[in-house]
């Protein structure tokens, strides 16, 4: 098996995995699945987030799924989103980074946090 493409490995993703999202996403306002870290986004798309929640000023927590290839998958699952980062507000589930860019530049991301 080739270990470059994760998309050929599949993991049976469980209720436990599912729980462990929504502790994550409830454990601060704004939470963010992505490539990296906040401090140390490791793909453009996650930098892009970080950018924006800085120009706004807010912290945000991150949950790097390169350390984890199970919750990689199942935060997929868990939001039926195949793409990454995934941003969530107080809980709910936003987007990728095109939606929040979007809310961003509109202005209404601003009034989703405060």
């Amino acid at each position: 098996m080739n270990n470059d493409n994760d998309s050929d490995v599949k993991i049976t993703v469980t209720s436990d995995h599912h729980k462990r999202i929504e502790q994550l996403i409830n454990s601060h306002p704004i939470f963010v699945f992505m490539k990296g870290t906040p401090e140390e986004p490791l793909c453009r798309f996650s930098a892009r987030v970080k950018d924006i929640f800085e120009e706004l000023k807010v912290p945000f927590q991150g949950f790097n799924v390169l350390e984890d290839f199970e919750m990689r998958e199942a935060i997929k699952d868990y939001t039926d989103w195949p793409t990454l980062p995934q941003i969530f507000i107080k809980g709910n589930f936003i987007g990728g980074v095109d939606i929040v860019d979007e809310l961003f530049q509109s202005g209404e991301l601003k009034k989703m946090i405060q």
